[in-house]
C-alpha cells in the first residue's frame, strides 16, 4: 500500500510575514494527516517556513535547485545551502520551468542526480502541452521525459523519488483533466516504470501525484483512482484550509 503525499507548490508568491503564517497554519491544519506532506517555498522564505514547520510532520521542500557544488555560479542556489536551510525534498522539472524558463531534459536530469546523491527526496514533474494532448502524444511525452529525467537513477534511489504528472494545459487554467484521464495517464506512467526502466516492484512501490488544478472540490474523486496516489497543488495550496481539505481527501 503506497502511502499518499501532497505537495505544495507555493510558485513565486507570499512574503516573508504571510509565508511564516501560512507555514505555521498548514502545520496546525495538516496534524495527524495519514498522507506525507510538504510544502516547496521561494528560497529566500525557506529559513522562516522552517522555523515555523519545526516540530511538525511537514516536509520542507525547494522550488529548484543548481546541480552543482558550492563554487562560482552567481545567482544560483546549490544543494547544500537548501540543507543548511531544512530542505528535505527537491522539485524538479516543473512545467514552468521547463516550458517558461526553458530547462532541457539534460539539466532536469542533472537536477534529480544530485538531488538523490545529496540525500534528499526528488519529486520530478512530467506532463504534456495542449497541443501535444491534442496530437495524442500524452503517454509519449511522458515516458520521454520519464526516461531522459531518470536516466542514471538507481531502483534503489527510486525508494526517494515521486513522479508529479502535470498535463501542463491543465495548470492555472481552471480546466482539470478528467478522472479518468489523469488515471490513464498515471496508469502508462507506472508501466513505463515497470516494463522499461525499472521493475515491477519498484513501478508499485512508485508513488505519483495529480498535478492539474487539484481543488477540494475534485481532490476526492481524482484520489480515489488507483494509479493517483496524490496531488501536487497549486493556488490552493496558498489557502491553509483548502490545502488541508485536499490533504484529507489524500487520507
Amino acid at each position: 500500500m503506497r502511502t499518499p503525499t501532497v505537495g505544495g507548490n507555493w510558485k513565486m508568491n507570499t512574503t516573508a510575514a504571510s509565508a511564516r503564517s501560512l507555514a505555521a497554519e498548514v502545520a496546525a491544519s495538516c496534524k495527524g494527516s495519514k498522507a506525507e506532506v510538504s510544502v516547496f517555498v521561494p528560497f529566500p522564505y525557506l529559513a522562516i517556513a522552517a522555523e515555523a514547520l519545526a516540530g511538525s510532520a511537514i516536509k520542507l521542500g525547494a522550488q529548484d535547485a543548481y546541480h552543482q557544488p558550492d563554487g562560482a555560479f552567481t545567482g544560483e542556489v546549490s544543494l547544500t545551502m537548501l540543507k543548511d536551510c531544512s530542505v528535505s525534498t527537491l522539485l524538479v522539472g516543473h512545467s514552468e520551468r521547463r516550458h517558461v524558463i526553458g530547462e532541457s531534459d539534460s539539466l532536469i536530469n542533472a537536477k534529480v542526480l544530485a538531488g538523490l546523491e545529496a540525500g534528499l527526496e526528488v519529486v520530478l514533474c512530467v506532463g504534456e502541452t495542449l497541443d501535444q494532448r491534442e496530437r495524442g502524444q500524452t503517454d509519449a511525452i511522458n515516458a520521454g521525459q520519464l526516461a531522459l529525467g531518470l536516466a542514471g537513477v538507481s531502483a534503489e534511489q527510486m525508494s526517494r523519488v515521486t513522479v508529479a504528472y502535470e498535463p501542463v494545459w491543465a495548470i492555472g487554467t481552471g480546466k482539470t483533466a478528467s478522472a479518468q484521464d489523469a488515471q490513464n495517464a498515471h496508469k502508462a506512467i507506472r508501466a513505463m516504470v515497470a516494463d522499461v526502466l525499472f521493475a515491477g516492484q519498484v513501478a508499485q512501490g512508485l508513488r505519483i501525484q495529480y498535478g492539474g488544478s487539484v481543488k477540494p472540490a475534485n481532490a476526492a474523486e481524482l484520489f480515489g483512482q488507483p494509479d493517483i496516489d496524490g496531488g501536487l497543488i497549486g493556488g490552493a495550496s496558498l489557502k491553509a484550509a483548502d490545502f488541508a481539505a485536499i490533504v484529507a481527501a489524500a487520507s
